[in-house]
């Protein structure tokens, strides 16, 4: 999963960072609800964990503009409040799920594990052909065989797997997968793009990964 964390207090952020990266899952780290609100509507994130205190923009405010903006992305929302209405306006706000703290890590993986599968089943397993992503597992299969990838050869390959058949541009990876607003002048896409191609289809495979010559990649059979 691709998760932004909200988060103010930085020895909370810093754990839940760690924490999720050593479980497999891309994070980015908002230190208040105005940055929190940016980068929740510009990027492409899986779920959101967001705390309730913060500063600019507090964290029920945030859902709320979020939704009403047509954001439907999973949100677990933290709160050190014990007071039972704000726990119900958190939801009634946008939250899927809340969390008291202080709380175990376990139990908040589980739950940001369970919005994400409540809320969009269909999409937790991408297929083109034989080759398969489980996005909740961080697990890739060609023709049932398992497919070890960095998690950045992960995400390169879940975000061609979202626009399957269609022609993703070098601009679109850098902003997806890189989190890049501008073109650095790299050729660090065609470099991940080459190592994926030799990871998913080497071996004799039919080849699945191509290149359309001065526009991008496109994953089709």
């Amino acid at each position: 999963m691709r998760v932004l964390v909200i988060e103010d207090d930085q020895e909370t952020a810093t754990q839940l960072v760690a924490g999720l990266k050593d479980s497999g899952h891309e994070v980015e780290h908002a230190a208040d609800g105005l940055a929190g609100l940016a980068r929740a509507r510009a990027g492409a994130f899986d779920a959101l964990i967001v705390d309730r205190m913060l500063p600019g923009l507090d964290g029920l405010s945030l859902l709320r503009q979020l939704r009403q903006g047509g954001a439907a992305v999973p949100a677990l929302f933290l709160t050190a409040l014990g007071d039972v209405d704000q726990r119900v306006a958190g939801l009634d706000g946008g939250a899927d799920d809340y969390l008291a703290k202080p709380f175990s890590f376990s139990e908040l993986l589980a739950r940001l594990q369970a919005i994400v599968r409540r809320r969009a089943p269909a999409e937790s397993l991408l297929k083109v052909a034989d080759l398969e992503l489980d996005r909740l597992a961080r697990e890739v299969r060609r023709a049932g065989k398992p497919v070890t990838l960095q998690a950045r050869e992960f995400r390169l390959l879940e975000c061609l797997m979202l626009h399957a058949g269609e022609v993703v541009t070098r601009a679109m990876l850098l902003q997806e997968v890189w989190g890049y607003r501008f073109d650095p002048q790299t050729n660090v896409v065609d470099v991940h793009v080459s190592r994926l191609r030799a990871r998913i289809d080497g071996e004799g495979r039919a080849p699945l990964l191509h290149t359309v010559r001065g526009a991008g990649y496109c994953l089709r059979e």
